[in-house]
């Protein structure tokens, strides 16, 4: 069936590539979507417009209507690119079974469009921040991989209150780290400086270690006591927020967390590692204080036409319908917050990730956000129920290079607890979000 499929040429790609028509669909991993040279490509990322249709996310059950949600419709002419013509032509001939007549492939990816440097890419700005699992398992294994030179690293399991998570499988070398030593639970905020100093020090932590962060999910459900102790995933980027608030240099994230060193088949440890102790953190903690704004902050952010409040929840949450905790009790929302999204509720991120957990295409999370009126030349702060989904919103906008991103530590939490705070429920009169 491949050889059956319409071939476009690069001569022919180069003419088509602006045409409002037409639909270039990139099939590889996001990683190399993002920028990682996977296969030793001459150059990383993507060609101009491309979207990110990895072939793995053909085995979901919902993947047409992934498809359609990119606004990748019948009526568009697609052209499909990837490694090799057996990728692009899986995809290829499943759009043609969907009901997509206008489709094409391009076999000349890394042939010929890396080898020119004059044929436009593009690529996540800090993309070597979210590191796929072949690079940390050449960094664990001692085979020195790119864009790292630091031979001082820790590799870190995120859980919340939920140990028996790293020990029932874990990237070996890995150690754990409990959110609750670096976010008090009387308030969901990070700890103070002198906290963090210890806390990051007994983790073998200093602010010049790179630190591989990453996560578990394991199916949080809204109804249990601790439904954030199934969501590591989503802790992993709440605890990179604060290391890099701390002041670590090099903080990486890995895409699609343990499900992706799961699905590369990579050896899984059941060790419970030690921690190894450093003397000295060797910088005065915030090194970056305005990754992270309070509420005094919060106040001017709303009141200032040149900043935004994010609002990282799910639509009940934003309306009203529910709190999303079972220890927060008023609903609502901030007021003049936008919605951002996350997904279904608060221990869900699905309009952030990809059906196995990686990092959405970063386009789309950048469209979706400008179409709410969340732009890159504003001070945006993220806000959820305590500061993890806000994390995570905040991690992808810094990860794009929005200049101006942070994270409105207290959320709804500590906002709601104030019974002088104003609160809005309902539909707002104008709403924008496409979510």
């Amino acid at each position: 069936m491949v050889n059956a499929l319409k071939e476009v040429s690069t001569s022919e790609l180069v003419l088509l590539i602006e045409k409002q028509e037409i639909k270039i669909i990139d099939v590889r991993p996001v990683d190399a979507y993002n920028g990682w040279q996977l296969q030793n490509e001459a150059r990383g990322g993507h060609i101009k417009n491309a979207r990110s249709l990895p072939v793995k996310l053909m085995t979901y059950i919902d993947w047409i209507e992934m498809v359609r949600n990119k606004q990748i419709l019948p009526e568009h002419h697609i052209i499909v690119y990837g490694y090799n013509a057996v990728d692009s032509g899986k995809v290829a001939t499943r759009l043609l079974k969907s009901g997509y007549d206008h489709v094409s492939v391009y076999n000349w990816f890394v042939k010929e469009w890396t080898e020119n440097p004059e044929l436009p890419m593009q690529h996540l700005n800090r993309f070597q921040q979210l590191v796929p699992a072949l690079w940390l398992n050449m960094l664990i294994s001692g085979d020195h991989p790119p864009y790292i030179k630091n031979d001082k690293y820790v590799v870190v399991h995120a859980h919340y209150r939920n140990r028996d998570a790293y020990l029932s499988g874990h990237i070996p070398g890995a150690i754990d780290m409990d959110t609750l030593a670096i976010e008090a639970p009387e308030t969901w905020n990070r700890r103070s400086p002198q906290e963090l100093k210890k806390a990051l020090e007994e983790h073998g932590i200093t602010a010049e270690t790179t630190v591989v962060m990453y996560g578990k999910f394991m199916s949080p459900d809204s109804k249990d006591p601790f439904p954030g102790s199934a969501a590591g995933d989503i802790g992993a980027f709440r605890c990179a927020f604060i290391l890099m608030y701390a002041g670590v240099r090099d903080v990486r994230v890995l895409n699609g967390g343990f499900q992706s060193w799961q699905d590369e088949e990579y050896e899984i440890s059941y060790i419970d590692e030690p921690k190894k102790p450093v003397s000295e953190f060797g910088a005065s903690i915030p090194v970056h204080p305005e990754f992270a704004v309070d509420m005094p902050e919060v106040m001017q952010i709303i009141a200032s036409n040149g900043s935004e409040l994010v609002c990282v929840r799910s639509w009940p949450e934003y309306i009203g319908e529910v709190s999303g905790y079972n220890y927060i009790e008023k609903k609502g929302r901030i007021p003049g917050a936008i919605f951002a999204g996350c997904g279904s509720d608060a221990y869900h991120m699905e309009n952030y990730r990809n059906f196995d957990h990686t990092s959405r295409e970063y386009h789309e999370i950048a469209e979706n956000w400008i179409k709410s009126g969340i732009t890159s030349d504003k001070h945006l702060a993220f806000y959820c129920g305590t500061g993890w989904r806000g994390s995570e919103a905040w991690f992808n906008a810094w990860l794009m290079g929005w200049p101006r991103v942070s994270v409105y530590d207290g959320g709804w939490f500590e906002w709601s607890n104030d019974p002088d705070n104003p609160i809005e429920t309902g539909v707002p009169e104008i709403h924008n979000s496409v979510f």
